[in-house]
């Protein structure tokens, strides 16, 4: 049960979109512009990233969509992998090099290392790259925060994130206006 009076048939962030459309827009602009683009990162890694930075933090219904999400781009093996333990999964080097890094932010920004920043380089990791991957890794934590710290509801059924990522792949994506 939701910490607040929300609308408990919308799962997870959904539900807070709805209870706030004020600060659901801005929220949605921001998931926007950091997982549907390609510039640098694909999009099935930048959902990657997101996948695996809501799986350190736990947030049932963040791994669980942007998983689905991730899948769709990339198979579900990879993301199970990746959630597993990355550095044994078959990602690149420099996905492995970006997750460390995303590893770190999510510990708090201050663990990120010049030898993380430098091991990235290597790998062939741009400052874009790298930009994006910190900057996903942080509003992931908040987002998941947000999630959970307000209670809301996480379905069990993986067949709902499967229709609901095919819908924000294919039709809406993050900035649609209605969160139904």
């Amino acid at each position: 049960m939701a910490h607040i009076k929300i609308n408990e048939e919308l799962p997870g962030i959904r539900s807070l979109m709805d209870f706030r459309p004020e600060t659901a827009a801005p929220l949605n602009a921001l998931a926007e512009v950091l997982l549907r683009n390609n510039e640098g990162l694909t999009m099935g890694e930048r959902e990657l990233i997101a996948t695996y930075v809501s799986s350190l933090n736990d947030c049932t219904f963040c791994q669980n969509i942007h998983g689905a999400v991730a899948a769709y781009y990339l198979g579900n093996e990879t993301v199970v992998k990746v959630k597993e333990k990355f550095e044994h999964s078959t990602i690149s080097n420099k996905m492995k090099a970006l997750l460390q890094i995303a590893t770190n932010v999510q510990l708090g920004g201050k663990y990120v290392t010049e030898n993380d920043i430098t091991n990235a380089k290597n790998e062939g990791a741009s400052d874009i790259e790298i930009h994006d991957t910190v900057l996903i890794s942080a509003a992931f934590c908040m987002f998941n925060r947000y999630v959970d710290g307000l209670g809301t509801h996480a379905p069990d059924d993986p067949e709902m994130y499967r229709f609901r990522a095919k819908k924000i792949v294919e039709e809406t994506g993050y900035t649609h206006s209605s969160p139904k």
